[in-house]
């Protein structure tokens, strides 16, 4: 016989989806509470309650009046929350940064500074991720806001209980807690923190500011190669975490031995190194900013150097057969060009159409489109927010109690 459920966790239970449809609806935009009951089929006199609550908590607040069909204006209500913040630090393999927000996800600020890539030494770097997130709880307090969620976002893989970089071949780390390294330099920092790669939270950010795409293969360039593959609406993560690593797909036979022990990977003809080498350049010029190297050798790239775009016209084919590949297996309905790259995604565009199957499907020809990401290096730091705010808009009320 099925165990009963407590009426109490039943109550509480509806009452939590239903504080979150409102927030929602809220975060879509600000909205009358007919327009709440409306959107979302609760009684008026629930939305009535709900608000009342919301209200009391100091998460949302009215924000003055639209013009009703008939009769009296109505009192909009929109997100409020003035004293709370979500903080997102983001560990390149050349610089950490952090960005503070609002529960609307609004910038409230930013920081940067380089670590200046000191390999195989990872305390050196969480020395200063740790100053990057002490400025940014600095500002929080001196906005009256606290953190009531934080995320750390790693360019490498993630795994193990609690979640540690397993590796990272940019800066030469081994298995690094780094959650725990950051508590160790940070007393203040308390609470639930979360420890994740950036390529899945990347790709998902990409694809909501693109619209309702379910299937998309993901590929950003920025300070390493990195990607995701999502198929309905899911980011597929792999029997160890590591799908996704499109650096590392072996693309050239007898190619160049890569430092992850395969020949021939994508970033071994596609990585910043390579690229400059393939120019006539110093690979040292991307010692200790691989994002600044590639921001600039793409910038050579749109001015028509002819060296920089012979260097991009060799890679061209590497990276077209890799999307190729992927497209083959997966049939994605969008490839998704991130970081740099998506200042080039036309020429990718264009490489990758070169050799796709002539084939009709349903009505319509069969093959993904190529199209540049619309948040460049920011899509981790940006999907980190938003998740981070999907979890405060699904439990509300712990806002207010969220320390």
């Amino acid at each position: 016989m099925p165990r009963e459920v407590a009426p109490s966790l039943v109550s509480g239970d509806v009452r939590r989806h239903n504080l979150s449809l409102v927030m929602g609806l809220l975060a879509q935009k600000p909205s009358a509470r007919s327009e709440i009951s409306a959107a979302t089929g609760l009684t008026r006199g629930a939305v009535t309650a709900l608000v009342n609550q919301l209200l009391e908590a100091g998460l949302v607040r009215e924000s003055g009046q639209s013009a009703a069909s008939k009769g009296r204006p109505l009192t909009n209500l929109e997100l409020w929350a003035e004293d709370v913040a979500l903080l997102a630090v983001q560990l390149a393999s050349d610089e950490a940064t952090a960005l503070l927000t609002d529960l609307a996800g609004e910038p409230v600020h930013r920081g940067s500074l380089p670590h200046h890539r000191p390999m195989g030494d990872p305390d050196a770097v969480l020395d200063v991720v740790a100053r990057v997130v002490e400025d940014a709880l600095a500002a929080a307090r001196t906005r009256g806001r606290r953190v009531v969620d934080m995320t750390v976002v790693v360019l490498a893989p993630v795994g193990g209980s609690p979640p540690k970089v397993v590796g990272d071949l940019s800066l030469g780390w081994g298995e690094v807690d780094v959650l725990a390294g950051l508590r160790a330099r940070v007393p203040a920092l308390d609470g639930q923190l979360r420890l994740s790669t950036d390529m899945p939270l990347a790709a998902l950010a990409e694809l909501r500011h693109l619209g309702p795409i379910d299937d998309a293969v993901y590929l950003k360039a920025d300070s390493n190669i990195g990607g995701a593959l999502v198929v309905g609406g899911r980011v597929i993560e792999g029997a160890h975490g590591l799908g996704g690593a499109l650096a590392h797909v072996p693309v050239v036979r007898d190619g160049l031995l890569c430092d992850c022990g395969q020949h021939g990977c994508l970033v071994t003809v596609a990585g910043i190194d390579a690229l400059l080498v393939a120019e006539g350049r110093d690979p040292g010029e991307a010692r200790e900013s691989p994002s600044a190297a590639l921001g600039a050798f793409v910038g050579r790239v749109e001015a028509g150097d002819a060296s920089a775009r012979s260097a991009w016209d060799g890679a061209l084919p590497v990276i077209a057969a890799t999307l190729q590949i992927l497209a083959s297996a997966l049939d994605p309905r969008v490839v998704i060009v991130g970081g740099h790259w998506a200042r080039l995604s036309a020429s990718i565009a264009g490489e990758f159409a070169a050799n796709r199957a002539d084939i009709v499907a349903v009505g319509s020809p069969l093959g993904a489109t190529v199209v540049a990401g619309p948040l460049g290096p920011d899509a981790g730091l940006r999907g980190a927010i938003e998740a981070a705010r999907a979890r405060q808009l699904a439990d509300p009320l712990r806002i207010k109690f969220n320390s």
